[in-house]
């Protein structure tokens, strides 16, 4: 494949995770409205909520046996075409049961789109294209509410904002059909040399053992569940801890939690450079030292404004350690298993968002909204134990 036909490649399945991220951020921003529509209880999209994410969970853990039968192009194709049905169903539904229906196709290509392309990603392509990947979910996660309330504020209509969502995936979708003999090209050629000479070995010496049994892949499954829950805390219980504890506006502590997410995004764009002189490994650690900084400037009786700097440096350190994670697996576990172990390390992080933060949440309001800087710290050691340990028994 030529580099200008291997470019147009790359630019594809961009725009496929652009696509993914698009619907993540659209039910809470609909849903004040959306609510009133249907006469329901304000907690009634946790039912959505539930849907969409044990649906996710389940395509991911199967994603592996799915995309060995059928090929990453083809579920990419039907995925990204589920997620624009049931947005569009979205649009349409006449009341919240068929809103939690058509949560279930939206989930379910979700999580094949998120597995798939990562270990197609990781496989074949060096790390700061992965970096660069997750960095266009963080483009599509933003836009989606953006579109979102331009719609709500010209006239008021949520359905609009899932209409316009919808046509933008059906236009993903129509590109990623136009593709399919890119990915048949590329995926003819073999796996790529940066992973070649390790990986070979990583697949003797496992060959015969269930994904499951192979060593560090329980503790890399534990890894991206405690990683997200870091991710996920901060975003939602941030701005309680900055305007209960440090007293500060909810205007002001929106703001912040919002550079934490653009230092994510942002972050991910700069390391796509930096992996080209630093490998994960490196990375991963520098990612957990930033974190360790930004904790600690939450723990010191320090002027506001400096503690939450530490929301950047939280932001600025996630950056690396997701992406970075995801493309050490065939390094870590060979590519005859990677696609199925990064499955399950998907469904393991959507585990994680979904249960730890509310438990966090009836923790804090038991107790007091202080302890969320001790409980990222909790996490962070968790977390750096677990990822030294992957290095430790993969070496």
């Amino acid at each position: 494949m030529s580099i200008k036909m291997a470019t147009i490649f790359l630019v594809v399945i961009y725009l496929a995770f652009i696509a993914l991220g698009l619907p993540d951020s659209l039910l809470g921003t609909a849903w004040p409205l959306a609510q009133k529509t249907f006469g329901v209880s304000l907690d009634s999209a946790g039912f959505i909520s539930i849907a969409i994410t044990s649906s996710t969970v389940v395509s991911s853990i199967l994603s592996g046996k799915v995309v060995k039968k059928f090929g990453t192009g083809k579920i990419t194709l039907i995925s990204s075409l589920m997620t624009a049905c049931a947005l569009l169903g979205f649009a349409v539904s006449p009341n919240l049961y068929w809103l939690v229906l058509c949560a279930i196709p939206l989930g379910l290509g979700a999580g094949c789109v998120d597995a798939s392309l990562n270990g197609f990603v990781a496989e074949h392509f060096k790390a700061h294209h992965m970096s660069w990947l997750h960095c266009f979910w963080g483009v599509g996660a933003t836009a989606g509410p953006i579109i979102m309330s331009i719609c709500i504020a010209k006239n008021g209509n949520w359905r609009e904002g899932y209409l316009t969502v919808a046509v933008i995936q059906f236009i993903i979708v129509a590109i990623l059909l136009v593709s399919m003999p890119l990915w048949k090209m590329f995926s003819a050629k073999t796996t790529s040399n940066v992973h070649n000479e390790i990986s070979s070995e990583k697949d003797l010496a496992n060959k015969d053992l269930r994904p499951m049994k192979i060593k560090g892949v329980i503790a890399a499954m534990l890894t991206f569940l405690v990683y997200c829950s870091i991710e996920s805390t901060f975003g939602l219980w941030g701005a309680s801890f900055l305007v209960e504890i440090k007293e500060m506006t909810v205007q002001t502590a929106a703001r912040w939690v919002s550079t934490y997410y653009a230092g994510i995004t942002i972050g991910r764009f700069l390391c796509g450079f930096i992996t080209m002189r630093f490998d994960n490994k490196i990375m991963i650690r520098g990612g957990l030292a930033i974190i360790a900084l930004g904790s600690v400037l939450l723990f010191l009786p320090l002027p506001t404004e400096i503690c939450a700097i530490g929301f950047v440096c939280v932001g600025l350190g996630c950056a690396p350690i997701f992406p970075c994670m995801i493309h050490e697996t065939p390094r870590s576990f060979g590519t005859t298993h990677s696609q199925t172990i990064i499955g399950y390390q998907m469904a393991s992080a959507y585990i994680g968002v979904t249960f730890l933060p509310p438990i966090v949440g009836v923790v804090a309001n038991n107790t007091s909204i202080a302890i969320f800087p001790f409980v990222i710290a909790i996490f962070l050691a968790f977390l750096i134990f677990s990822t030294e340990r992957i290095t430790l028994v993969t070496k």
